[in-house]
């Protein structure tokens, strides 16, 4: 594989696109907006800026992963791909519609992946004309920095194309944890009581979030539940949450909580906003 697509010039695109840049795959970068593409490019740029501050990246690396980047709205670019990886919206139609699309225009040997965090991949892959070739690769945000992707198999997916996938993660310096197509995988599915015992926590008036967060990163988590949940998005977390729930016939242990729906209802949903559990402003941080 030498090119690599990729559907969705968010958090999770733009980390995924500076990654495989970095690795040597020349990258096209798909979005419907020309703003949010400047937009990815201007952040991938920042995200080159720090790793060069940090003593991780090289001023001449990054030029070259650059200039490998190629942003476009026009979807019909992407047919010249060998892996197209989608980071859309986390809504099962929205994925079915765009892979029906992908299997119809790309080549018969092009990977076609999803980056969901915790839909079903064998239900994505049913849309597309060779199931076979779908497969999950869900990264972790920031994507260009966290070393863990999951390779998720579908009812569908062949050998070859999971060899191959790993072999593209593995390229990247990452590591390629294989799960089955079931919901959450394997971190959602774990991850959903590290929230939800903290929401209950929270919600009953046990302790403050910020006491929970203390006590987590005391006991050795890098951050606490609340400060996660901050950066990923809160939005994001209660979709994953409410997706979880369903899949698993509300299954009491993952339902979700009350105090998640205001915070969206608020758009209170963490750094993208600038207020979460925590406030972003240059005057309030989170220690």
């Amino acid at each position: 594989m030498t090119t690599i697509g990729i559907i969705g010039a968010g958090t999770m695109g733009t980390g995924i696109a500076l990654s495989s840049a970095l690795a040597g795959y020349d990258v096209v970068l798909y979005d419907i907006s020309d703003g949010f593409l400047q937009r990815a490019y201007k952040n991938i740029g920042v995200m080159m800026d720090k790793s060069i501050e940090r003593g991780k990246l090289t001023h001449p690396d990054a030029n070259a992963a650059a200039i490998r980047i190629r942003t476009t709205a026009h979807f019909d670019h992407l047919k010249t791909c060998d892996l197209v990886i989608e980071a859309a919206i986390e809504k099962l139609e929205t994925k079915q519609e765009l892979f029906a699309k992908l299997s119809d225009m790309c080549a018969e040997d092009c990977i076609l992946a999803s980056n969901t965090s915790s839909l079903s991949i064998t239900a994505i892959g049913s849309a597309a004309r060779k199931p076979s070739r779908v497969v999950g690769l869900h990264f972790f945000n920031p994507a260009h920095i966290m070393k863990l992707v999951e390779i998720v198999r579908g009812h569908e997916t062949t050998d070859d194309v999971m060899y191959r996938a790993e072999g593209y993660i593995k390229q990247l310096g990452k590591v390629p944890v294989l799960a089955k197509d079931t919901p959450g995988f394997i971190v959602n599915r774990v991850a959903r009581n590290f929230y939800g015992e903290a929401f209950r926590l929270l919600g009953d008036g046990i302790a403050t979030h910020e006491q929970i967060d203390r006590i987590m990163k005391a006991n050795g988590f890098a951050m606490g539940p609340f400060q996660l949940m901050d950066l990923i998005g809160i939005d994001v977390n209660l979709a994953v949450t409410e997706s979880v729930y369903h899949q698993f016939f509300e299954e009491p242990r993952f339902r979700p909580h009350l105090v998640q729906q205001k915070m969206v209802e608020a758009n209170r949903l963490g750094k993208k906003t600038g207020r979460g559990f925590y406030d972003y402003s240059e005057e309030k941080k989170p220690r």
